[in-house]
């Protein structure tokens, strides 16, 4: 049974990531949920007032647009990117925002891609992530900005929000605020909202015509429209258009190798970072178009029905697409996930279109187009944290043994325990579980072999991380899949229910908040006193981020060949 009376499985975040480009993340949508928290329209760390003096006005191409000065920082809440992308707009590739004559009130966040609102399996977890579900609207295409002064030219670091490609948002999570990177960073911090699941990534080219031929990926080609977004208008929020990192973190990681391989998006940005995601094993379009007719059958329509499908609410079509993902896709039998190999399972995610996706980025191949892009890429110690799990040692023993068998299992065992003495068994099955949950060790296979096709290029430099820090709060939370935000935007104290806001919380913050505005500036991420080798497939040399920092070579590397073997 679960917490709202329900029974039958309901996916979280993790799993939501784990189907989503090679398993069919539609299914996140098959049961009902609950909402979580509500919007933080602002709230800064430093003291100081809230204002909105006539000085907190920018210039776009389509017209002028007002935020507020928050603890020193200017702060631009929901921007249009584009256009209201409901009714006849559906499907089709962003359309650029209709000029303004007025100011544009930028004061609080846009909304949200509609979406099954998130299935939280403990309440622990809730606390402990802060969750905001947040509103939702088609008219969603709006990003945010943060920057400390609206002259100047620093660099932009752009965030693409997770939930695999269908849910999630700019602000789904309190780390994901950008005004303490802009106040102690001197950077320019932004955040995007686009269209996710059925809306973002149904191919209706069969159904609709030549002018939807792009609509498989059109969650992606927003994407691509925010960015031109920052290249021509950033310079006036005080942002260095030649200086532009993306980064994600889970299905946003994704979000990013995606992007390192799409020719519409060369040029857009200069560096890149790739947190506990990238490499799906994505879906060719014959396959998503076959998702497409089977959802036409399910709702009863002609083929070439559009305007029903463009004048339909939401969720029934997610419904109807549920339902022929579920009859399409095979059983999942032995490894699955984005990152397993093997033939790749439809759902709602990018498609290998050979256009706008030409490559299976950081899958198959480290993609030409992005040769000269410097990246980090990183995961976390205990990524399938699932705060209401609490096995015992023969339970998680018997898990793995029946995803791996008898002999892997003992083995894994033992290399946990031998490599990591100081954690309970609990914690130890958050990075191995052996059921369907993401596998910190998996997650760090994929961290290698991306790595690995980056160094193959013998161009730009990869820098690879492992986030350790364990959350002093609860018992047995680890390091838990999103954890790394909370410091890499140097917000624990915004994120005081996950951190404690502790001083070697803070301490943390500082150093890792500060290594991702350098590798913006400059595509180097190393501090004075802590040096960032970049890795190389032979030593797979990796930042430990914890209350001590220091490289290390190939952390949990014993562990995580058990995996592969």
């Amino acid at each position: 049974m679960n917490p709202d009376g329900k029974t039958g499985m309901r996916l979280n975040r993790r799993q939501a990531l784990a189907l989503s480009a090679a398993a069919g993340a539609g299914l996140a949508f098959a049961k009902n949920s609950h909402a979580s928290d509500s919007t933080k329209t602002g709230a800064h760390l430093d003291p100081g007032y809230c204002s909105t003096p006539r000085s907190a006005i920018a210039n776009t191409q389509y017209g002028k647009v007002r935020g507020f000065l928050s603890g020193g920082v200017f702060t631009f809440k929901g921007i249009p990117y584009g256009q209201d992308t409901g009714g006849e707009n559906r499907w089709l590739p962003a359309k650029s925002p209709v000029p303004w004559k007025d100011e544009y009130p930028a004061l609080i966040y846009g909304a949200n891609c509609p979406q099954n609102l998130h299935p939280w399996t403990a309440i622990e977890q809730t606390f402990l992530q802060d969750w905001d579900d947040g509103y939702q609207s088609e008219d969603m295409l709006k990003l945010n900005v943060w920057t400390p002064s609206l002259t100047g030219k620093r660099a932009v670091l752009v965030y693409f929000h997770g939930g695999g490609y269908s849910f999630g948002s700019a602000y789904e999570l309190p780390s994901q605020e950008g005004a303490q990177m802009a106040r102690l960073h001197d950077v320019v911090s932004v955040t995007v909202n686009h269209r996710l699941n059925i809306l973002g990534f149904l191919d209706v080219s069969e159904i609709g015509g030549s002018a939807y031929e792009d609509s498989v990926n059109v969650g992606m080609t927003d994407l691509v429209a925010s960015l031109k977004w920052v290249q021509e208008n950033i310079a006036n929020f005080g942002g260095d258009p030649d200086r532009v990192m993306i980064y994600g973190q889970s299905g946003g990681g994704s979000k990013v190798t995606t992007l390192m391989g799409m020719p519409s998006a060369a040029g857009l940005f200069h560096r890149a970072s790739v947190q506990s995601g990238g490499g799906g094993n994505i879906p060719a379009k014959e396959q998503q178009r076959e998702v497409a007719r089977q959802m036409m059958k399910e709702l009863g329509l002609e083929p070439h029905d559009l305007a029903s499908l463009q004048k339909m609410e939401w969720a029934k079509l997610v419904a109807a697409g549920n339902a022929a993902i579920s009859k399409i896709n095979p059983p999942m039998r032995g490894a699955s996930g984005p990152f397993a190999p093997g033939p790749p399972r439809v759902g709602w995610s990018p498609t290998y279109d050979g256009k706008i996706v030409n490559v299976r980025s950081f899958f198959d191949v480290a993609p030409e187009v992005s040769k000269n892009i410097p990246m980090l890429l990183g995961s976390v110690s205990e990524e399938g944290n699932q705060m209401h799990n609490r096995p015992s040692e023969e339970e998680w023993r018997a898990n793995l043994a029946k995803a791996y068998g008898e002999d892997k299992a003992v083995a894994l065992v033992a290399a946990l325990k031998k490599a990591h003495p100081e954690k309970s068994i609990r914690t130890l099955s958050y990075m191995c579980s052996g059921t369907f949950m993401l596998n910190s060790l998996s997650m760090r296979n994929n961290i290698v072999k991306m790595a690995r096709l980056k160094c193959e290029q013998k161009a730009a430099p990869a820098f690879a991380y492992y986030f350790t820090w364990q959350s002093p709060m609860l018992e047995d939370a680890g390091a838990w899949h999103t954890a790394e935000l909370q410091f890499c935007f140097d917000n624990t104290k915004r994120c005081e229910q996950g951190t404690g806001n502790t001083p070697e919380a803070q301490a943390l913050a500082k150093k890792m908040a500060a290594a991702w505005a350098n590798f913006a500036r400059a595509g180097n991420p190393s501090l004075p006193g802590l040096t960032w080798t970049p890795t190389d497939p032979d030593s797979n040399k990796t930042m430990i981020w914890d209350n001590e920092c220091s490289m290390m070579d190939d952390p949990e590397g014993e562990a995580r060949k058990i995996v592969l073997s």
